[in-house]
């Protein structure tokens, strides 16, 4: 019985030990298919400047409005995110710390959003453009890009929360703080460097996501100047390229990946680096 034992754990080890370097070789072999194909044809002209004239053709230019769209849209949309995200978050965790079952429940709808397909939030965008008169914008994109990753930035402020230890929340409340000065000066506090991480990953899944803009952002060769101006995202500029015949199109299409690729991960990088920073002040 006990050799049955030590077999079966061996094997599930084994076994989740495979799984997990597999996860990080398809990462791997993600990157090198891309730079395979795309290194050639990336240059400094594809990032420092816009299409020119039949630039989805073969001609000159580079991808600087899709650029340059893609993050105004990400950081216009996660501070409206964060705007929603974070009093919502430490109302959930303060105010309703005693209402366990409101609790579980908003947080059951809140995965729902969270689970439903970015196409969906794109359609809704569109629908709401439509109610509201609008044109495809940056406005639009940024609104909608907002709404898909607002679910996000809560459920992951939340569980940030929920890892404070429930210590502080009493002691604070014990020492005579309203509910409000313990949401804002303890919790808040001690849950920053999480708020960091959660912020800038919702930034890199608003920076690459192409359904939720496909019909409310619109797509320009130029940089927007004003907010009902459309906008260019680099998801899109890889997808109208990938689908072009001509071969030097479809390999600028990859360059496009990589500084897309570049982006996300300098991102999630940045993220890991400022919240082990911050997290060096927190109380264990």
């Amino acid at each position: 019985m006990r050799r049955y034992k030590m077999l079966e754990e061996k094997f599930f080890i084994r076994l989740s030990a495979l799984f997990t370097y597999s996860l990080i070789a398809v990462l791997a072999f993600i990157i090198v298919v891309i730079f395979y194909k795309g290194f050639a044809a990336l240059n400094w002209d594809m990032v420092l400047k816009t299409p020119k004239g039949g630039y989805y053709y073969g001609g000159e230019g580079g991808v600087l409005n899709a650029i340059t769209g893609s993050l105004y849209i990400a950081i216009g949309a996660t501070l409206i995110a964060v705007l929603i995200g974070m009093p919502a978050a430490l109302y959930l965790n303060v105010q309703l710390i005693r209402y366990r079952r409101t609790q579980n429940t908003i947080r059951y709808f809140l995965d729902a959003l969270w689970g439903i397909p970015s196409i969906v939030y794109g359609a809704f965008g569109f629908t709401l453009m439509l109610f509201f008169g609008m044109n495809a914008s940056l406005l639009a994109g940024i609104i909608t890009v907002a709404l898909l990753i607002s679910p996000i930035m809560v459920r992951t402020f939340d569980e940030v929360l929920c890892t404070i230890p429930k210590g502080l929340h009493e002691a604070s409340l014990a020492l005579g703080s309203t509910r409000t000065e313990t949401a804002f000066r303890v919790m808040f506090k001690q849950g920053f460097p999480g708020f960091i991480t959660a912020i800038l990953l919702s930034f890199g899944r608003g920076i690459g996501d192409a359904a939720s803009v496909l019909f409310t952002a619109g797509y320009t060769d130029n940089i927007p100047v004003t907010l009902d101006e459309p906008a260019a995202t680099l998801p899109l500029a890889i997808f109208f390229q990938l689908g072009s015949p001509i071969p030097e199109v479809r390999d600028r299409a990859f360059a496009a990946s990589i500084i897309l690729t570049i982006i996300i991960l300098s991102i999630s990088l940045g993220a890991r680096l400022l919240s082990k920073r911050f997290s060096k002040t927190n109380l264990k």
